[in-house]
């Protein structure tokens, strides 16, 4: 090792801890004390165990963003020790900010402003209502109803008195809409006057109270249903008393899972996890205390009502939200409301994509998009056409604690760790059975990282107590008994399952490949079905499209099978089969291509492909058009029933 390096890696660290020593001193930490000499003694160490030359040559080059991500995670931090050590839960904080800015507008809707003082004093009325009624702390409520300023505020309301909302979906209907309702052991349901029926059709299965908001002076429904406004208006509009007892500890709401693979779970929400999730984002992708953001999102998910609305009601920012969003108006409304940041998730963009070109997609002023979801294919072509906002992918489960962010807009990364912490940060890469999810083991019993290249599960570790790693789970604790891995590190530690395969390049960038399980091998090989989901939307012009495996009789694995939505019936064989052959290798090849008129999404816009999967190609189920990929002609060939009975007699050449 020559001394140039030596001293290379000795003024690096130095430099680090340095930079360490000051940032954690000023969150009140104790840190050591460290000569230059100890500092150089574990920088040769370290120096020779990590690589040498090359992992310095790394290191120096992403300093700067490993830098910059270092300071603002440290705001975060102080941000969290700050509210668990005060105890200052949400409604606390939000109040502090109508405090200062009374009269700002802190939602728009529909052309309504709603202030930060009128929200307060109507989530006063809800918590004291509930109170007057006899819900105690702990007790759950249903909130059924579509965005608009008072869903914000019920959910508010009833965390200013400890009464947990279980925020539904409100697409759900009969089985899955009782199943969300009990799973959270809801003692009442609010349901917004929209969706009466839907909760008239269970509510003899459910036997609960129901109160109707919205009806203003229109007759009730719902057989025993009350008129939630009237009772509201007659509620104090002060703060509840019950406002002290509420600690940062404590649950704050239930946000349930998509429910793309079977029925949703209820995930619990502490009010220190809602601190850490919007702090994060507003932190990280270097938001301002006046931002406009256009939030079209379901307000009962992570991304619309947690991360999103947080920058309201945490950071004193204005949130432009609508009743369901809707593609063509995106760009109208930003330009209209002068937005400065933008919101997705899902396949938003996408939708956004594919919208005819219009003056309004490059007259706005959103600087920055964040959310998760960006197809890498189209990543630089959305960012070109609407005038380069910096998207700010984030990667994060609503229960999860392995969270990162790409906060620079690299293309393609859902995030970054950085290359000089990659030792000592609490996430991993861990090699697992891509269709069973079961992570492989080394001879002692622990699991195995991966290196750069190579796929794996992201998992994160748990720490009790820490209001960012702790995990709380679900209501049912049998489902939050399958999300933890044992065993990964160290023998006794435990941590969290995505459930989501990422790979990681040398520079740290994440990269989303696949959900364990939608993995599937065909003639030898690997395929991730996102990737193929991917080439096969793009090459068919940005359409929906979902790919899976199908069990063929005689073959081994599953051959993969593209659905595609084509409503009008613009899709042309021969150029998608020329797209798919110059795009994706032989065995990665859609074999099956089922076209649809249309496809079931969940609520944030993620594409449902369970049941596709069950019906495999059997033309005997599916009334669609079915293509199957001749090898010998090298074009898509209609599945016909004597071509069809050939696969099932294994006389196909598969």
């Amino acid at each position: 090792m020559t001394m140039w390096r030596v001293a290379g890696v000795v003024g690096l660290c130095s430099s680090l801890w340095y930079a360490g020593q000051q940032g954690l001193s000023l969150l009140g930490w104790t840190v050591p004390q460290l000569s230059v000499a100890q500092i150089g003694c574990v920088a040769a160490a370290a120096y020779v165990v990590t690589g040498g030359y090359y992992t310095l040559w790394l290191i120096l080059r992403t300093m700067p963003r490993d830098l910059t991500a270092g300071i603002r995670y440290l705001k975060v931090l102080a941000k969290l020790k700050w509210t668990t050590h005060t105890n200052t839960n949400i409604p606390k904080l939000f109040m502090a900010n109508v405090r200062k800015n009374p009269n700002k507008v802190a939602l728009i809707f529909e052309d309504q402003e709603w202030t930060f003082a009128q929200i307060d004093e109507y989530s006063n009325r809800i918590g004291n209502f509930l109170v007057d009624r006899g819900y105690r702390k702990g007790d759950a409520v249903a909130l059924f109803m579509q965005n608009r300023p008072e869903y914000v505020c019920i959910w508010l309301g009833c965390a200013k008195v400890g009464v947990v909302p279980a925020l539904i979906n409100f697409n759900l209907q009969q089985v899955p809409l009782v199943h969300s309702i009990k799973v959270a052991d809801s003692h009442a349901i609010i349901c917004g006057a929209e969706m009466q029926q839907a909760v008239a059709d269970v509510l003899d299965e459910l036997k609960l109270p129901v109160f109707v908001s919205g009806c203003g002076s229109a007759p009730i429904t719902i057989k025993g249903g009350e008129n939630f406004d009237t009772l509201l208006n007659a509620s104090a509009p002060t703060p509840p008393a019950r406002l002290d007892t509420v600690n940062i500890t404590d649950k704050l709401v239930y946000i349930y899972t998509s429910g793309t693979t079977g029925l949703p779970k209820a995930a619990i929400i502490r009010h220190a996890r809602y601190v850490f999730f919007s702090t994060a984002v507003h932190y990280m992708a270097a938001l301002g205390d006046d931002e406009v953001i256009y939030n079209p999102l379901p307000l009962y998910h992570t991304a619309g009502g947690m991360v999103g609305m947080g920058q309201v009601l945490v950071f004193n920012n204005t949130a432009v939200i609508r009743r369901k969003f809707s593609a063509s108006q995106y760009w109208v409304e930003c330009k209209k409301y002068g937005c400065t940041v933008g919101q997705y998730v899902g396949e938003i963009c996408r939708y956004l994509l594919n919208t005819p070109p219009k003056p309004e997609d490059t007259q706005h002023k959103v600087r920055v998009m964040f959310g998760n979801g960006v197809r890498p294919q189209i990543w630089e072509q959305f960012t070109a056409r609407f005038n380069n906002p910096c998207i700010a992918e984030f990667y994060g489960a609503t229960e999860g604690i392995a969270n990162i962010i790409n906060m620079e807009g690299k293309p393609g990364a859902c995030g970054f760790v950085p290359v000089v912490a990659r030792f000592v940060l609490p996430v991993y890469l861990v090699k697992v059975d891509q269709t069973t999810g079961e992570p492989y083991r080394d001879n002692k019993g622990l699991c195995i990282q991966c290196g750069p290249g190579e796929p794996g599960e992201f998992v994160g570790l748990i720490k009790r107590n820490d209001p960012a790693r702790d995990f709380h789970g679900y209501a049912d604790k049998n489902a939050t008994q399958k999300k933890i891995v044992r065993d990964v590190i160290r023998k006794g530690d435990a941590a969290f399952k995505s459930g989501d395969i990422l790979v990681m390049d040398e520079l740290g960038y994440l990269y989303f490949r696949d959900r364990t399980g939608d993995t599937f091998r065909w003639r030898g090989e690997n395929v991730s079905s996102t990737e193929v989901e991917g080439v096969v939307s793009k090459v068919a012009g940005n359409k929906d499209a979902v790919v899976y495996g199908v069990e063929v009789p005689g073959a081994e694995g599953r051959a993969g099978m593209a659905a595609i939505v084509d409503p009008e019936q613009e899709l042309v064989l021969d150029s998608f089969v020329q797209g798919i052959k110059k795009s994706l290798p032989p065995y990665a090849r859609p074999v099956f291509v089922r076209v649809l008129s249309q496809i079931d999404t969940t609520g944030t816009f993620k594409l449902k492909k369970l049941s596709l999967q069950k019906e495999g190609f059997n033309i005997n189920l599916i009334k669609d058009k079915l293509y199957f990929l001749d090898s010998k002609q090298g074009k898509y060939v209609d599945l016909t029933p004597e071509l069809y009975k050939k696969i099932e007699q294994e006389q196909a050449g598969l």
